[in-house]
């Protein structure tokens, strides 16, 4: 396997690390990627948040419009892979928590 840890990769990693606000990181996105691929990288987001939430491989490919194989792999990342799904979806309860008890 390719070793994609270069110092390109590092420097996207530390310049998405770097965005301040959700209007510079949309900015950020739509000049880096494709409109497909920001929607695909939501979708994915999306169908790990239902997965966390127990929805069934059906319900996901249905609300989300993702096959099952899309699932299968995200289900793979939030279980075994680098927690970034799980670190995420947990920032997002905290997120959720500290405003309803505003």
């Amino acid at each position: 396997m390719p070793n994609y840890h270069n110092d390109s990769v590092q420097r996207l990693y530390s310049v998405i690390a770097d965005i301040n606000t959700p209007e510079e990181c949309r900015a950020f996105f739509e000049d880096l990627c494709t409109i497909k691929e920001i929607q695909d990288m939501a979708q994915r987001l999306d169908t790990a948040l239902l997965l966390d939430k127990g929805y069934s491989y059906q319900k996901i490919s249905e609300a989300v419009k993702v096959s099952t194989a899309t699932i299968s792999r995200v289900n793979r990342a939030l279980n075994y892979g680098s927690n970034g799904y799980r670190t995420a979806i947990d920032k997002m309860k905290e997120t959720e928590t500290e405003n309803d008890n505003k």
